[in-house]
């Protein structure tokens, strides 16, 4: 059987610099208390080896002066101004592991909100970066869009102020452009910043690619994971014998007994280990 793993399987930057601010952190504070503020990342694997070295993740929808004080290390996906100021302003020491992409929408969106622009946000509006990205905008002046419909129905009453676009960092590329395509033809004006990151791009179009060439095709990463659910529509669509597993475990055998190729990718908090084992499992 033919198995073809994409390259860009697996840690992305930001995750893998997430990832190493936290084994820094516990090899440099040995004895002291160290959180995260929420899940560093969305893989349970990776969370669950934190906690076996000492490290807690906080609850978000928890007083920070709750815990004890330690070192909070803040997640890749980011958090809003308000939580960062909370967290430490109740003594805790805060490192910042957010990805620096992301980091980057912060700032746009702070920057124009400050310019008095109306914010749109395309993105998930229940997923923690997108969380965090309208917490650095003044105000309620912004929306969040996820779908066609969403895109239709907007409307701004005042149609010559200025509107900023930008978008969560794992948003499907072609799913952006037909979105903003429809908010365009409402005679806005529109400043449209594609700020989805290449890697996120590199990872769907590869993902499309491989899963037209095979008979089968599995998805690895967390449950809780967007961009991880993105890769596993992306490749549904191409190929209907597509399966989202979170670990080996979640592979059946079954599912690859007729079939003579096999494409598998990965979302970008899934760790190498994982990737490799699933692997391991195919190629029995």
């Amino acid at each position: 059987m033919k198995i073809i793993v994409a390259e860009h399987a697996g840690f992305c930057f930001g995750v893998k610099r997430a990832v190493s601010i936290v084994e820094e952190q516990i090899a440099a504070n040995p004895g002291r208390r160290i959180y995260t503020d929420g899940p560093i990342i969305h893989n349970e694997t990776v969370v669950n080896d934190f906690k076996k070295q000492g490290v807690e993740v906080m609850d978000e929808t928890e007083d920070a002066s709750s815990y004890e004080k330690g070192i909070v290390i803040l997640r890749s996906h980011g958090v809003s101004q308000k939580m960062q100021e909370g967290i430490e302003n109740a003594g805790h020491t805060t490192v910042d592991a957010t990805c620096p992409f992301v980091k980057k929408i912060h700032n746009l969106a702070m920057e124009a909100s400050k310019n008095g622009d109306y914010i749109i946000i395309i993105g998930d509006r229940n997923h923690p970066e997108i969380q965090g990205v309208c917490g650095w905008i003044q105000g309620n002046d912004y929306s969040c869009i996820q779908t066609e419909e969403e895109a239709r129905n907007f409307t701004l009453k005042d149609k010559s102020r200025k509107i900023t676009l930008l978008s969560q960092t794992t948003f499907n590329h072609k799913k952006f452009h037909e979105l903003v395509e429809i908010l365009n033809q409402k005679g806005y004006d529109i400043n449209a910043l594609n700020t989805i990151c290449n890697a996120t791009q590199e990872r769907q179009d590869e993902a499309a690619r491989i899963a037209g060439e095979v008979d089968v095709c599995l998805v690895i990463g967390g449950r809780n994971s967007s961009n991880t659910r993105k890769l596993y529509d992306i490749c549904r669509q191409k190929c209907p014998d597509t399966y989202f597993l979170e670990t080996a475990d979640d592979l059946d055998p079954q599912a690859l007994e007729s079939a003579s190729s096999v494409g598998i990718t990965a979302g970008a908090s899934t760790p190498a280990k994982i990737i490799q084992e699933v692997i391991s499992k195919c190629q029995k």
